[in-house]
C-alpha cells in the first residue's frame, strides 16, 4: 500500500513537471525505492538519475542491472555522465565499464579526472575475472609505528572517502601489508598504545590475479565484510567488499544453473539478449546432445533382432531410459551444487562414490521392485480378462529382466552423474557442463545396452 502511494506521488510530481519538487522527493527516498521507480518507469529513468544529487545518482546506478544502466548511460548528457563515472566507486565503475565495447570504454575513460582516469587505466588492466577487477582503492592504511591516536585521526581525515573503515590496514615503509587490525581494538585501545603492540601478524589477503569465484570461497570461510588485494610482491594494491562478493556469487550462481540447463551462459539478462545470440548460446550444446543421443539409435539398432523376436521388450525402453536418466540428472545436481558451496572436493571421490553406490542399489532396488509389481499386477488383470494379455507364459522372466534392469540402469546413472562434475573438475573444467541433460544422455546409451544384457541373461533360448 505503501509503494503504491509512494507510485502515486511520483506521477503527480512527473505530470506536474516541478523539477525543483522531484529531485526533493527523490532525495529523500530510499536508494532500492528509486531503483524500482527506474524499473518500473523505464521512460523517465535518465530524468530519475539525473535530479538525484550526483552521490545518490552513483548509489542507485550501481545497484541497477547491467541493462538499465547502459540505457541511462546514453540518455544523460555529456557533463552528467563524467560526474556519474567520477563519482561511481571504483570497482564498481570497472564492472560497468568491462561490459562495454572497447571504444565506448575509450570515451568514457576521456570523461574521468585524472586520479580517476588512472585508477580505472589500473583496474581495467587485470585480467577479466580477477580480483584485481573487483578491488577499490579506497581505504584506511597506517603504519605500525603510528599510536591509536594517530590512527583514529588519519580515520578521520580518510574515512569518509573509503569503502568500509571496519578494518584498517596496517603496513611497512615499502607499502608491504604486514597486518589487518578491526577498528573495535582501536576504539578499546589506550591512545598511546602503538599499532605494533596490537598486531597479531595474522591476516589473510587475495591476490590481484586470483580468479573471483576463488575470493568469494575465501569471504565465506573467512567470515569478513572486506579483505585486502596484495601484489606478488605483497605490496597492498586496494581492498575488495562482501557486496561485490555477493555480486560475483549472484554471476556464478546464473552461471552454472545455465550451464545445468545444457546451455552456454549468458552475458546479459535473458530479456537483452540479442535474439541470435540467444539461439548461438543454446545451438552448440542441443547439437552435441543430438549426436549423442544418435548413439542410442546405434544400440537399438545393434539389438534390433532381439526386439524383433520379442516386442514386448520394447515397451519398457522409455521406461528404462528414463529411470538412468532421472537417477543421473539427480546425482550430478547434487554434486555439482556441493562442489559450488565448498561441501565436496575432489578429495572427496571415494566417499561420494561409496553413498551414491549404496544409493544407487535402493533407489534401483525400489524402482525395480516398482516395476516388477506393476508387470504381476497387469498380468493378474491379463489373466482375469481385464486387458489383452501382452506378456504371455513367460511374464515372471520378463518381470525379473526390468526389475534387475533398473537397479543396473539407476546404479549406473547415479555413479555416473556423481562422478563426471569430480572428474571434470580434477581436469581443470567447470563441473557445471556436467549438466543433467548430458549425463541423462550418457545414460541413456548405456542403459539399452544393459537393459539387453541383462534381457539376455535371463530370456536367451526363451524368447531370445
Amino acid at each position: 500500500m505503501e509503494y503504491i502511494n509512494f507510485r502515486e506521488q511520483f506521477e503527480t510530481i512527473i505530470q506536474s513537471g516541478d523539477k525543483e519538487k522531484l529531485c526533493a522527493f527523490l532525495d529523500d527516498q530510499n536508494i532500492s525505492d528509486v531503483a524500482e521507480l527506474i524499473y518500473d518507469y523505464p521512460d523517465q529513468e535518465a530524468l530519475i538519475i539525473s535530479s538525484l544529487s550526483i552521490h545518490r545518482a552513483a548509489s542507485v546506478f550501481k545497484i541497477l542491472e547491467l541493462a538499465s544502466q547502459k540505457r541511462i548511460i546514453k540518455k544523460l548528457t555529456p557533463q552528467k555522465t563524467a560526474a556519474l563515472l567520477n563519482e561511481l566507486p571504483p570497482d564498481d565503475r570497472t564492472d560497468f565499464l568491462e561490459e562495454l565495447p572497447s571504444n565506448a570504454v575509450r570515451e568514457f575513460i576521456k570523461l574521468l579526472n585524472t586520479e580517476e582516469r588512472k585508477v580505472a587505466l589500473s583496474l581495467l588492466g587485470y585480467p577479466e575475472n580477477s580480483v584485481g577487477r573487483l578491488m577499490t582503492p579506497d581505504y584506511v592504511y597506517v603504519y605500525e609505528n603510528n599510536t591509536v591516536a594517530e590512527v583514529l585521526e588519519t580515520i578521520r581525515r580518510k574515512g569518509k572517502d573509503s569503502e568500509t573503515i571496519d578494518v584498517i590496514y596496517v603496513i611497512n615503509k615499502n607499502g608491504e601489508l604486514i597486518d589487518d587490525i578491526r577498528i573495535r581494538e582501536f576504539l578499546l585501545a589506550p591512545p598511546d598504545k602503538k599499532v605494533s603492540e596490537i598486531m597479531d601478524g595474522r591476516y589473510i589477503a587475495l591476490n590481484a590475479y586470483d580468479d573471483q569465484e576463488q575470493a568469494s570461497d575465501v569471504f565465506k570461510m573467512n567470515n569478513r565484510v572486506a579483505l585486502p588485494v596484495v601484489s606478488n610482491s605483497n605490496k597492498l594494491l586496494g581492498i575488495v567488499t562482501i557486496d561485490d562478493m555477493l555480486w560475483v556469487a549472484s554471476e556464478e550462481f546464473s552461471e552454472d544453473i545455465q550451464k545445468i540447463g545444457g546451455t552456454s551462459a549468458l552475458e546479459q539478462p535473458y530479456l537483452d539478449t540479442p535474439f541470435f545470440k540467444l539461439i548461438q548460446k543454446r545451438v552448440g550444446w542441443l547439437i552435441i546432445l543430438f549426436l549423442s543421443e544418435l548413439l542410442t539409435a546405434t544400440a537399438m539398432a545393434y539389438f534390433n533382432d532381439e526386439i524383433a523376436k520379442a516386442t514386448m521388450l520394447a515397451m519398457f525402453i522409455p521406461l528404462i531410459m528414463s529411470s538412468g536418466g532421472n537417477s543421473g540428472s539427480q546425482a550430478s545436481t547434487l554434486i555439482i551444487q556441493a562442489m559450488a558451496v565448498g561441501e565436496v572436493h575432489i578429495t572427496d571421490w571415494w566417499r561420494v562414490m561409496r553413498r551414491e553406490i549404496l544409493s544407487g542399489l535402493l533407489l534401483g532396488s525400489i524402482l525395480g521392485l516398482i516395476g516388477f509389481t506393476r508387470i504381476t499386477v497387469w498380468h493378474e488383470l491379463m489373466q482375469h480378462g481385464f486387458i489383452r494379455d501382452l506378456y504371455g507364459v513367460h511374464w515372471l522372466l520378463v518381470a525379473f529382466t526390468v526389475g534387475v534392469s533398473l537397479i543396473g540402469v539407476v546404479l549406473w546413472g547415479t555413479l555416473s552423474g556423481s562422478m563426471l562434475p569430480i572428474v571434470l573438475k580434477k581436469l581443470g573444467a567447470d563441473p557445471a557442463v556436467s549438466s543433467a541433460p548430458f549425463v541423462a544422455t550418457l545414460v541413456d546409451v548405456t542403459g539399452i545396452v544393459i537393459y539387453f544384457s541383462v534381457a539376455f541373461m535371463f530370456l536367451k533360448g526363451i524368447l531370445l
